[in-house]
């Protein structure tokens, strides 16, 4: 360990001085020996550390949403030249040039962190050895030493042996269950943080080795965390843990207001988004408008989920614009009535006044009332029965005038059919 934390030296001055710089502050406030004053030191370096990494972070989810959109693309790769290990990898980098993507992106973050981290363990580890380092001199050392956090050292660790630990003035008991409630903190955290990724932030839709992956990283991670967390100085586990809440909190940001396409988080999301655009009428954070001019521009490429958000919108009356905005649908807007009626409901009134209105049974017999808009077919003629032809006003024989020439084996019109003769 001293080879690795030789090699990140050259931070270790930066890191002590930030942790003295942070002590002045918090000493001034819980007193300089206390475990607040060097615990929210070290809290305060993580908060640091991380909002300088903000940058790296979004990389880090560019990268992996590329990652994730090239996998079906690196499954055909791998099928199709399976045995030929030096082409594949040669089609993959070419994939990877043309898509602009990296697959280290991804771990940008922790490779920047790494050297902090380093560089906190080294400076934690002279602590407990009695030794400066950096800016830490002598009356800082000291103070360092004297400060617990809930009763175990900044500098201890859960394989020490009882006199190490007495001389720090601790117990075995205090320093062991500290670093035990750090370590299953600090592992439930991280597995946390990788659940939710692979349960709400994955495209459902694609079944790739990545997802494996994922996946088995849920698990190695803690277990991980558990090993070396024994190995570690109870200040490292604080800044450990710290991360762990950070990234986690950090992440379920980043799945609530930029979910990845096609997943749970997504179809929730979209959810949210059509009662708020439907409710107000338009987009209004920038974010929203991101996510909208996506969709707009994928066209037919739409998942489930972006189509039912494009069908809501469409049956609300609202129309998403290229630029992200939402405005009203013109088809709609120019079927509009002057009293505020929609087209189609300005169309159905005029159905309803133009179809006649049906008579009762007893108009019919009767021959009452024609009433406006009634077809002329069903009017009684006005033709008088004394000016109607002699053969109409003859009284026909019971059934006659009701039997069809048709039934009598005689076609209505056109030349008749030959009668077959009668057999003897």
């Amino acid at each position: 360990m001293d080879t690795i934390a030789s090699l990140f030296s050259f931070i270790t001055t930066p890191v002590s001085w930030v942790i003295v710089q942070f002590h002045t502050v918090y000493g001034a406030i819980f007193g300089p020996d206390t475990g607040w004053a060097w615990g929210l030191s070290i809290v305060s370096l993580v908060i640091l550390i991380r909002i300088c990494l903000i940058p790296l972070f979004v990389k880090q989810i560019k990268a992996t949403r590329a990652m994730q959109t090239l996998q079906p693309e690196m499954k055909k790769i791998q099928e199709r030249y399976k045995n030929d290990k030096q082409r594949q990898s040669e089609e993959m980098m070419k994939l990877y040039k043309e898509s602009g993507t990296n697959p280290l992106s991804s771990c940008l973050p922790i490779l920047a962190q790494s050297p902090f981290f380093f560089a906190l363990y080294h400076v934690l580890n002279g602590i407990a050895s009695g030794e400066t380092i950096g800016v830490i001199n002598e009356s800082l050392l000291e103070s360092a030493r004297k400060a617990h956090i809930f009763g175990a050292p900044l500098a201890a660790k859960f394989k020490d042996s009882a006199d190490t630990i007495h001389s720090l003035g601790a117990s075995v008991t205090d320093v062991r269950v500290v670093t035990v409630v750090m370590i299953v903190l600090m592992s439930a955290s991280q597995f946390y943080t990788q659940r939710q990724l692979m349960t709400k932030n994955v495209d459902t839709t694609v079944k790739t080795p990545f997802m494996q992956q994922q996946k088995m990283l849920m698990y190695v991670f803690p277990i991980m965390f558990a090993v070396f967390g024994i190995n570690f100085p109870v200040g490292v586990l604080v800044y450990w843990l710290t991360t762990n809440v950070w990234t986690m909190g950090q992440q379920m940001y980043v799945i609530h207001n930029n979910p990845t396409p096609g997943s749970k988080a997504q179809a929730a999301y979209l959810e949210r988004l059509t009662k708020h655009v439907t409710h107000h009428g338009k987009v209004r954070r920038r974010s929203e408008k991101t996510i909208v001019k996506a969709i707009v521009t994928k066209g037919r490429d739409r998942n489930e989920f972006e189509r039912k958000f494009i069908n809501a919108l469409n049956k609300a009356g609202l129309a998403a614009q290229s630029d992200g905005t939402v405005v009203k649908s013109t088809t709609q807007a120019a079927a509009q009535t002057e009293d505020g009626a929609t087209g189609a409901t300005a169309t159905a009134t005029a159905a309803r006044r133009q179809q006649p209105k049906r008579q009762s049974k007893a108009q019919r017999q009767t021959g009452g009332p024609r009433q406006a808009g009634d077809s002329p077919s069903l009017e009684k003629s006005d033709t008088p029965d004394d000016a109607k032809p002699a053969a109409a006003q003859q009284p026909q024989k019971p059934g006659s005038g009701t039997r069809s020439k048709a039934q009598s084996g005689q076609r209505k019109g056109g030349p008749q059919r030959p009668k077959s003769p009668s057999k003897k």
